[in-house]
C-alpha cells in the first residue's frame, strides 16, 4: 500500500510504500481510510515537537480520520500514540476508539472537523463547569480551531462569545459563525472593551499574546470577585507565557490546561458520538479542502490555513 512516510523530522512525509500493518488483538481491524485530517497536531507529530513524541522513525503521521470498517460500516476513529498514523490506504483501528457514523455521512468535513472542535468540546464539557449564559472569549479565533471553538461555545448555550484574532479578513467572518463580537489582538484598548468581563477564556495562542490578554482583562475587570477561567489549548503564539504575579492576586482568575493527559482517553472517547453527530447532522460550519495522499508534500507546505483533509 502507499503512505505518507516521515524517515527524518527535518522533513516533510513523502508518498511512498509501506507495509500494510496487521491488527494486533481481538478488538482492532484492518480499515480503508477515507479521510484523514491534517491538524496542527498532527503536523507537530510529524516534526517530532509534541509533547507525546517518542522520536521513532519512520512514521506514517495521522492521528485520527474516517474510514471504511471489514463489516462495511463508517468510522470515524482516533489512534493511539503510534508510529501507524491515519495517512495511508489502510491503518489499524481499534474499534473501543471509533464510532460507527450516519449512512450517507461525507467524510471530509468529520475529518476535518473533529480534532479541531473536540478541543473546545472537551473543553468545556470536561475541564470546567460551563453553564449556559456565561460569556467566552475565544483567544485565536480567526484559526480552524478557533473558529470552531466560536460554534462549540454557542452550541452549549453560551451567552456572549467574542473572538479575537490578529487576520482582519478571518476576524470579518466570525459573527456569520455565531460570534457577538470580535476584536483585533493588535488593539489592547479594544480588547479589554470586549472582553473585560467575560467567565471563561479559550485560549489557542498562548506565548505573548495571552500574557498581554491577561493582563489587560485582569486590570480592566468591572468586578474582580467575579470567576475568571482561563483554559490553555494552544500555543501556536509560543510555548511559554510571562504571567504578571499579580494576575493571579488581583482577581478571582483559574488558569487550567486542556489536552492529552489533563483529560484521560476515556473522557474524550465518551464525546465522541455526540460530536460526531453535530458534525454528521451538519450543526457546524466546516470548510474543507481535500488532497490527495499522493500530493501530502505540497500539502504539508501550504500554508494557506485552509482545513486540509488528506484523502487516499
Amino acid at each position: 500500500m502507499h503512505a505518507a512516510v516521515v524517515t527524518s523530522f527535518g522533513s516533510p512525509p513523502v508518498y511512498q510504500e509501506f507495509p500494510v500493518p496487521s491488527p494486533q488483538t481481538s478488538d482492532e481491524v484492518l480499515v480503508d481510510v477515507l479521510a484523514a485530517g491534517l491538524h496542527p497536531r498532527v503536523q507537530s507529530q510529524a516534526d517530532g515537537s509534541h509533547y507525546t513524541s517518542t522520536g521513532e522513525l519512520p512514521l506514517v503521521p495521522g492521528i485520527d480520520g474516517v474510514g471504511r470498517a471489514p463489516d462495511g460500516s463508517l468510522r470515524f476513529f482516533v489512534l493511539p500514540d503510534t508510529t501507524m498514523g491515519a495517512m495511508a490506504e489502510q491503518t489499524v483501528v481499534d474499534l473501543r476508539r471509533s464510532v460507527v457514523l450516519r449512512p450517507g455521512t461525507d467524510p471530509i468535513p468529520v475529518a476535518a472537523a473533529m480534532n479541531p472542535a473536540m478541543s473546545s468540546w472537551v473543553a468545556l464539557r470536561r475541564r470546567i463547569d460551563f453553564t449556559p449564559g456565561q460569556s467566552v472569549l475565544v483567544l485565536g479565533a480567526t484559526g480552524n480551531a478557533g473558529a470552531m471553538a466560536i460554534q462549540v461555545a454557542k452550541h452549549f448555550g453560551a451567552g456572549h462569545v467574542v473572538g479575537a484574532g490578529r487576520r482582519s479578513d478571518r476576524l470579518a467572518a466570525l459573527p456569520g459563525l455565531g460570534a457577538d463580537a470580535t476584536v483585533s489582538l493588535n488593539a489592547p484598548d479594544d480588547l479589554s472593551q470586549a472582553a473585560r468581563d467575560v467567565d471563561v477564556v479559550l485560549d489557542y495562542l498562548w506565548g505573548d499574546p495571552a500574557a498581554e490578554a491577561m493582563r489587560v482583562i485582569v486590570t480592566d475587570r468591572t468586578d474582580r470577585a467575579k470567576p475568571l477561567t482561563w483554559v490553555q489549548i494552544g500555543s501556536i503564539a509560543g510555548p511559554e507565557a510571562a504571567i504578571p504575579s499579580a494576575a493571579l492576586r488581583a482577581a478571582r482568575l483559574q488558569i487550567v490546561g486542556s489536552g492529552q493527559g489533563s483529560v484521560p482517553a476515556r473522557d474524550f472517547l465518551v464525546e465522541l458520538p455526540a460530536l460526531a453527530d453535530e458534525i454528521s447532522k451538519g450543526t457546524f460550519a466546516i470548510d474543507a479542502r481535500a488532497v490527495p495522499l499522493a500530493d501530502v508534500e505540497a500539502a504539508w507546505k501550504d500554508t494557506a490555513g485552509d482545513r486540509i483533509v488528506i484523502t487516499p
